[in-house]
């Protein structure tokens, strides 16, 4: 389950201390969606190749539902923070100037 991390901090990147992780400013907003594709990405991956281990018996079905519901849940999320991020940016371009 150290794939479901809270991550505080947009577009900081990660610097240890001890037990804990802290943030240090970097690339910003883009970096951020950059790095939340990858994740969505690996996600995805991960249930994919999770399908391909129950079909061999591998790996029991609720493992499987467990990987491919990450993955939806992840795609689902970065889809409506999309989906704000345009809504947002029609809203500017209809402000008068």
């Amino acid at each position: 389950m150290n794939d479901l991390l809270v991550q505080p901090g947009i577009g900081q990147s990660p610097h240890q201390i001890g037990d804990r992780t802290i943030r240090k400013e970097a690339g910003g907003f883009s970096e951020y969606v950059k790095e939340a594709l990858e994740n969505v990405n690996e996600l995805q991956a991960k249930a994919n190749r999770s399908i391909e281990q129950m079909t061999t018996g591998q790996t029991g079905i609720h493992e499987t539902m467990i990987a491919v519901e990450k993955a939806g849940i992840s795609l689902r999320l970065v889809l409506q923070v999309r989906n704000k991020a345009l809504e947002a940016y029609r809203e500017i371009m209809r402000m008068p100037f």
